[in-house]
């Protein structure tokens, strides 16, 4: 059976892992935005926390994906819906871009600005939501842009535990030694990974600080 012959007669099942795919890695960015970006935030606020934070989200992003799953399957508190676990893993390896972009947007923006913010009597926290937080954005959202596209990938590995998505036709396609099969899970994820670059970019040039002339 060649690769369009399998799409046309599992196009349903397809459509149906590609939707389960896209859930888990969206949950587990929203997660990462929800966990990384006040992070990213408290790590310019309070540079003595910079180095072990940073620290502990490259510790995390080193180890081996396969490991990671395996290292939290006794995790009593996840459940035991392989989904969630995958949501967890995933969220993890988002975390480093997020906290790096986040304080590298914040700590780029011009003393200034900052400066003259706070000559206009801003607090901290008015300062960081009006000021830094929109210059910093497009930064914030590279950040996001790379964990989104990296999730892609690596939650095709999520379905070594049962936890769903494209992944289910890429091992089945590797247990059957069937490239087609192999290629109807493979290339969805692409063609997922590649949009998602495409839209975040376009977001990231819109939320770009204007150039000076």
């Amino acid at each position: 059976m060649n690769f369009w012959s399998f799409v046309s007669q599992n196009r349903l099942e397809i459509a149906s892992l590609t939707a389960e795919h896209l859930w888990i890695v969206s949950i587990a960015t929203l997660l990462a935005i929800v966990v990384g970006v006040p992070l990213g935030v408290l790590i310019t606020r309070k540079p003595a926390l910079r180095k072990p934070v940073i620290a502990i989200a490259n510790i995390i992003q080193t180890i081996p994906s396969l490991a990671l799953f395996g290292f939290l399957l006794p995790a009593p508190w996840i459940g035991e819906r392989a989904g969630r676990l995958a949501i967890l893993a995933l969220m993890l390896y988002s975390l480093l871009p997020m906290i790096r972009n986040t304080y590298a947007g914040i700590a780029g923006v011009d003393r200034a600005i900052i400066e003259a913010a706070r000559a206009m009597g801003l607090t901290d926290w008015q300062l960081l939501y009006k000021v830094e937080l929109p210059l910093a954005a497009s930064v914030i959202l590279a950040g996001i842009r790379i964990a989104v596209v990296i999730s892609i990938g690596l939650a095709t590995i999520a379905a070594a535990i049962g936890a769903g998505g494209l992944g289910e036709l890429i091992f089945r396609g590797l247990t059957m030694v069937n490239n087609a099969v192999i290629l109807a899970g493979a290339i969805p994820a692409a063609i997922m990974a590649l949009l998602a670059d495409v839209l975040i970019g376009w977001l990231e040039e819109r939320f770009a600080p204007p150039r000076e002339a």
